[in-house]
């Protein structure tokens, strides 16, 4: 098994990147790979995007000299979602059972960690994301009936959304990590409108539900040199701390957005004014 690295670009260097060069420095693709388990190493926050599909097997996460040798999870911890049909996630003994849009947060530890489909046929899909942690806190798995929901946006604005939190302060406990999902309402195109940042963190972006043909135009960079990467179904933007972002999409469509830093406040954002984008 491979991890693959991904170096981002900074601040500066970004402006006159062409999108090939932009995409090789902030987008992750090639993720939900049938019977495959993929992980990118990214140098934000040392952040890792992964997927697993299982088949007939269980895919189980090695082990990397990358992140010091030993379990994956030794000074790591672990957020998990499925977007597939049912599935389970083992931790060495303990498994969850994980229906779509279910979640899972795993600790910190030596725990083994593997995916498997209840129906191989019609497999789990399953996406997570990983960053360092200092502390080991309970493993726990969220149903999407269980994690706090906002209803935000317009139809008039064409932002109407829902927002789904499982895994953030309140309802687990991490070291670092928060992560959810987002699903866009049917007329609706827009996600995080009006856009905004938080220095205090990174976020990682997972499109997924969008049709074969359509995409999200990922807005990314300085509020005055915006940059738009046109992203297909299943791929993750990544957004450094000291970047806006925002999305609108050739239809509707839901992402899964993951955040490690300093600040779990979901709300601890500083908004971007629409007059400002230029």
């Amino acid at each position: 098994m491979e991890l693959n690295r991904k170096f981002a670009a900074d601040q500066h260097r970004y402006r006159t990147m062409p999108n090939e060069e932009l995409r090789e420095s902030f987008v992750v693709s090639d993720l939900m790979q049938p019977g495959v388990l993929t992980l990118t190493l990214s140098d934000i926050d040392r952040g890792i995007i992964g997927s697993a599909v299982p088949l007939g097997e269980a895919l189980t996460i090695g082990t990397f000299s990358e992140l010091g040798g030993g379990p994956f999870l030794a000074r790591r911890e672990l957020g998990i979602i499925n977007i597939g049909a049912n599935g389970r996630v083992n931790l060495g003994g303990e498994e969850f059972a994980m229906t779509r849009l279910d979640s899972v947060y795993v600790g910190r530890g030596d725990h083994e960690v593997s995916f498997t489909s209840d129906d191989p046929a019609n497999p789990a899909r399953f996406y997570f994301v990983s960053y360092p942690a200092h502390k080991a806190y309970p493993h726990k798995h969220v149903p999407q009936s269980e994690a706090n929901r906002i209803d935000l946006g317009a139809q008039a604005t064409c932002n109407e959304r829902t927002i789904f939190q499982p895994i953030r302060p309140g309802i687990v406990d991490t070291c670092q990590l928060v992560m959810g999902f987002t699903c866009i309402a049917e007329g609706s195109v827009w996600n995080t409108f009006p856009p905004h940042t938080h220095d205090r963190r990174s976020e990682f972006y997972f499109y997924f539900d969008l049709a074969d043909d359509a995409r999200v135009f990922h807005l990314m960079g300085k509020p005055n040199e915006l940059k738009a990467l046109p992203l297909s179904n299943e791929e993750t933007a990544l957004s450094p701390s000291w970047s806006m972002h925002s999305g609108v999409g050739s239809g509707d469509y839901s992402f899964i957005w993951s955040m490690g830093g300093e600040n779990q406040e979901f709300d601890d954002m500083d908004h971007i004014a629409q007059a400002d984008l230029a």
